[in-house]
């Protein structure tokens, strides 16, 4: 069986994507066959090499880098299933799509678009979960009318920006209902990008104008005093899964905990800096703490219809222990450091089996899918 693994993308989270695409073919290349397709900060979409890829098998520490050969620009053909993909005028069987994509046009609905059109299957969320989930205010709407509880927001639109009487009156309610300190982020970014800490109206202002440079909307959140940052990863199918099939079945893992010691879990912190916070799995919660958690990420995740994996995050104020959702990345990060695979590796599922499961969960939705009636 051969997976096509693609990566890079025209992504604040691009050079994120080099370092998991290379764990995911680690983990990949002992079950499967793998075409690497890699997709520049422009757009451009390449066939790589195969010694790009016996390069990161024979160094553990290495990441994917980008080869521009001209003569392996990559076509899509829309309904050509496992012929879809084309370079050098032939056909790259494919029999399931990993993307090692992360943040804008990689799994905000857009790529996935592109998957169905193709015809072939991938591992990870619909187009319709990918791009809802993408968008943080959509989510905590869909989350709230569930009656999952959120971290108290407001949401910026850049229309506000525009009049400055209505942006002056807009921060005025903004500091009556959530007071400081706030968060400030692009509803539609990942990583942290655009994020930041406003503690007075003069911070609040520059952190506004930094978010608006990623998104057209930007999310201000309450800060929850000494609230302990805790993550679960999940898998699945929510929808059409067989729940007595161990592959499709949604599952939580052993939630665990971020312990930054930067201000907040900012990129650097996340990606930059070896030093930029603990990872604690499993969380310091009861039993009864660590099944709340599981629960709640379950709910989350199938009230969103998501499918194959999510990383859903958790606040939990210190001072009453009442338990907020945060966010969900349905293609979180696969670095070395990162907390989905540790996560999953912690309740048992090796780094090898989860790659070998996400690539199954996809053929299985896949087939399910396709058993739909499309016309009459």
């Amino acid at each position: 069986m051969t997976v096509t693994l693609i990566y890079g993308g025209k992504s604040g989270e691009h050079e994120v994507s080099l370092v998991s695409a290379a764990a995911i073919a680690r983990g990949l290349s002992k079950n499967f066959s793998l075409n690497l397709i890699a997709i520049t900060k422009k757009g451009k979409w390449y066939l790589q090499p195969a010694s790009e890829l016996e390069r990161i098998l024979s160094d553990a520490k290495a990441h994917f880098e980008i080869i521009e050969d001209e003569s392996k620009v990559v076509s899509v053909i829309p309904s050509a299933g496992k012929s879809a993909f084309v370079a050098e005028g032939k056909a790259l069987e494919t029999d399931c799509v990993f993307p090692a994509l992360h943040g804008s046009l990689g799994e905000d609905g857009n790529i996935q678009g592109l998957f169905e059109m193709a015809d072939v299957p991938y591992v990870g969320c619909t187009t319709m979960s990918s791009a809802l989930t993408m968008d943080k205010e959509k989510t905590k709407q869909v989350w709230q009318a569930a009656g999952l509880p959120v971290v108290p927001y407001v949401c910026m639109p850049r229309s506000v920006m525009m009049d400055s009487v209505v942006y002056d009156a807009f921060l005025d309610e903004t500091e009556k209902e959530l007071g400081y300190p706030m968060f400030v982020k692009p509803s539609s970014a990942g990583s942290s990008n655009g994020a930041a800490k406003a503690k007075n109206r003069k911070e609040l202002a520059f952190a506004l104008m930094e978010a608006f440079q990623w998104d057209d909307k930007v999310l201000i959140e309450k800060s929850i005093d000494g609230a302990r940052e805790i993550e679960c990863s999940v898998t699945g199918n929510a929808v059409s899964g067989d729940p007595n099939n161990e592959v499709e079945d949604v599952v939580a893992y052993i939630p665990g905990e971020i312990l930054p010691s930067h201000d907040f879990y900012d990129y650097d912190a996340k990606y930059n800096d070896e030093n930029g916070a603990a990872l604690q799995i499993p969380a310091n919660l009861s039993e009864e703490g660590i099944e709340k958690i599981r629960k709640a990420a379950v709910a989350a995740y199938k009230v969103l219809d998501c499918s194959g994996l999510s990383r859903v995050d958790f606040f939990i104020s210190k001072e009453d222990g009442q338990v907020f959702l945060n966010e969900i990345n349905t293609l979180p990060g696969f670095t070395p450091i990162s907390m989905f695979p540790k996560m999953c590796e912690a309740a048992g599922l090796e780094f090898e089996a989860l790659t070998k499961l996400l690539i199954d969960e996809a053929l299985a939705k896949y087939e399910s899918k396709s058993q739909l009636i499309r016309s009459r």
